[in-house]
């Protein structure tokens, strides 16, 4: 049976201090560790308790025995996804593994935002002004509201979406393996085919693995925007370079790509060259270090439902 105590770790500064007040509120009895869950810091989860984690740090499966071993039962990544955790290995060794919901709004509303800074070329305009190169783009962009956005994944954030294009006034489509959003549902592949834009939401599984594999990216309209604030491998990273070069697809803005872990959320400027840096070097290609969740918002809800989500687990919910 759980002692009561939940272990936080990569937990320091304003998310700390969210953690610590609502665990005063909520009577919550927790440990906030600033660095990152390692096997090496193991050693500071107290037995037969319970741990929290960030999306940044991945539970490979040696960690999972490690957890297990100290009779932890129950994890809880501060996130909606759960791809950075061996999901297989906790489930043999009995670990309950739980995300944790914040705000769509938070990814959806960035979302929106890279769809109009890709839309209007936003990156080669503030780097021409940046030089004092003040002309106007050789062709006119196009307006939402002219455009059929696809939506592949109707989630929270999927659905978030759906709901702040709906003021834009383009045409909405979607597809998911679940319908539940109040919008006009095709096949992935119809999807592809009469899409202006692109915007993906669904979560990382074996399933959903270059989901936009070659094939499926050829597929897509010529000239159409691509948009991924969900996991990087969703697509075939190789076969989207490649079609933003031939300009078979007009641009892409991605939050997310392949290769993320161990560059984004550090300075790297002498570090190399990153695996995605083909992307990088693409004019019509704008990335970001998976920043869409990143608001004031989204936190407070992150560190409340964890907490609330763990009471619940031990049988003292604190709703």
């Amino acid at each position: 049976m759980p002692d009561g105590m939940l272990t936080v770790f990569g937990c320091a500064g304003e998310e700390r201090l969210l953690f610590e007040r609502y665990a005063a509120r909520l009577n919550a009895r927790i440990t906030c560790v600033g660095e990152p869950i390692r096997p090496a810091s193991a050693g500071l989860i107290p037995p037969e308790s319970a741990v929290s984690v960030s999306h940044m740090s991945p539970v490979d499966a040696r960690l999972v025995r490690i957890l297990r071993d100290r009779g932890v039962g129950y994890l809880s990544s501060r996130s909606v996804g759960l791809d950075h955790i061996d999901l297989a290995e906790a489930k043999l060794a009995g670990i309950l593994v739980k995300g944790v919901d914040y705000s769509p709004e938070s990814v959806a509303e960035y979302t929106v935002m890279l769809m109009l800074m890709a839309m209007r070329n936003a990156r080669q305009t503030l780097l021409r002004a940046g030089r004092l190169d003040f002309r106007l783009q050789d062709r006119r962009p196009p307006e939402l509201r002219d455009m059929t956005v696809g939506v592949v994944g109707t989630g929270r954030i999927g659905s978030a979406v759906i709901g702040l294009l709906r003021g834009f006034m383009c045409r909405l489509v979607a597809y998911d393996p679940r319908p539940r959003a109040n919008v006009a549902y095709l096949e992935l592949d119809e999807l592809l085919r009469v899409s202006d834009l692109v915007t993906l939401h669904l979560p990382l599984t074996t399933a959903t693995r270059h989901l936009l594999d070659r094939a499926r990216i050829e597929r897509m309209k010529r000239g159409a925007i691509l948009i991924n604030t969900a996991r990087g491998a969703l697509v075939d990273t190789p076969a989207l370079a490649d079609a933003l070069e031939r300009g078979d697809i007009a641009s892409a803005a991605l939050d997310v790509v392949e290769g993320e872990e161990g560059w984004f959320y550090r300075d790297c400027s002498r570090a190399g060259l990153p695996p995605f840096q083909r992307l990088l070097s693409l004019p019509n290609a704008i990335v970001t270090p998976h920043t869409a969740f990143y608001t004031r918002h989204a936190l407070e809800d992150t560190a409340r439902n964890t907490l609330q989500d763990y009471l619940e687990y031990i049988g003292g919910s604190g709703r």
